[in-house]
């Protein structure tokens, strides 16, 4: 072969040509393709995922009339389900008509609990006026009374002296007995006075607390509170979207009676679709929020979307496991797990839409 090579100096060349273009492919495709397998972390366990909403139904109720269908583009705001009213506008005349009612009684008993405190507070006033003047004439029968009882002591002293005839000793005493009935009698008719204001105070004071209670709203509260309810109810027979989007998967027929919480349909939202990652554990030791990430999609060859990471999720895809391992002391197998990374779509593109569950693989540039 040496041989050859001496006596074909044009093959040399050939092969040396040969050996120098490969050294340069591997130069110009091989240095890049390293630096940047050291520069990036990829996986291709990733998906486009999306916040999808679920439509669900609020009350128990017959689905009337579906407006939309699957894979249909709907509007916030947009009616996409109508359930039976009936039963709601039933309940809705009972609950007006219930808060009507308790409207009617408290204006009836705070009216008669006004009545009642106006005439206890007459009561008041006719028994201090009565306390008035069963006072007034007191202090003039004290005088009396006084008048005759030192009449009846100067009478009783002439009479032992022989001053005055006896006779005007019985004239004196009735004259004082006279004086102290009448003074006993005042004297009781302002206690009683005094007692019946007393009553009539406590009468307005229960008076008070009638028209208080009469004045209670808490009946009419529950009234309120039942009104609003009955009021919401119907407004939950209407279903609209909630985002922009596309109809998705549809559960539910016209006809069928749906329970609360039951899924009626989902939403694949227009906006927010971005990337889930799954890297191993190993990879995440330079993996940071913010870096960016170039997304290749499996149904869009040699297309390269840049995106940047947003969120590392806390835990691993194990710990979300309905039966998660439980590795026992002595029967311990170490497996990878890997760790959801939340990824950006910064540059999608109208001609190539990205859905929800495509696979997609992902390289995030840590260094």
């Amino acid at each position: 072969m040496s041989a050859d090579l001496k006596t074909n100096p044009r093959r040399r060349v050939y092969i040396f040509i040969g050996g120098a273009a490969v050294v340069a492919l591997v130069l110009i495709f091989g240095v890049p393709w390293l630096q940047y397998s050291l520069s990036h972390q990829g996986t291709d366990d990733a998906h486009v995922d999306a916040n999808t909403v679920e439509i669900t139904s609020k009350i128990p109720e017959r689905i009337v009339r579906i407006l939309v269908d699957t894979d249909e583009p709907v509007r916030q705001g947009q009616l996409l389900v109508i359930l039976d009213n009936a039963d709601e506008l039933a309940k809705l005349q009972q609950a007006q008509a219930q808060y009507d009612l308790a409207l009617s009684n408290q204006r009836t008993t705070v009216m008669q609990g006004q009545g009642g405190v106006q005439q206890a507070q007459a009561t008041v006033a006719q028994a201090g006026a009565q306390v008035g003047v069963a006072a007034a004439n007191l202090p003039g029968l004290e005088q009396a009374y006084a008048k005759a009882a030192a009449d009846l002591a100067r009478t009783e002293s002439l009479v032992s002296t022989g001053d005055i005839p006896a006779e005007q000793l019985d004239a004196a005493r009735a004259t004082a007995a006279t004086a102290a009935s009448q003074l006993n009698a005042a004297e009781n008719q302002v206690a009683s006075a005094q007692a019946q204001e007393e009553a009539a105070q406590g009468g307005t004071t229960t008076a008070q607390g009638r028209l208080a209670q009469a004045g209670d709203p808490s009946q009419v509260e529950v009234a309120r509170a039942q009104l609003a309810l009955a009021q919401r109810n119907l407004t939950y027979t209407r279903i609209a979207s909630p985002i922009n989007g596309y109809v998705g998967e549809k559960n539910a027929e016209i006809g069928q009676t749906v329970s609360a919480g039951m899924m009626i349909m989902t939403i694949v939202p227009t906006n927010g679709i971005f990337i889930t990652a799954n890297y191993k554990e190993t990879q995440m030791g330079n993996i940071r929020v913010g870096q960016s990430v170039d997304i290749k999609v499996d149904a869009y060859r040699g297309v390269t979307f840049h995106g940047h990471v947003l969120s590392i999720n806390p835990a691993s895809e194990n710990t979300y496991a309905l039966v998660p391992s439980q590795n026992t002391s002595g029967n311990f197998v170490k497996v990878t797990q890997r760790v959801p990374v939340r990824i950006s779509i910064d540059d999608s593109r109208s001609d190539m839409p990205l859905r929800p569950g495509m696979s997609v693989e992902t390289y995030i540039q840590v260094h």
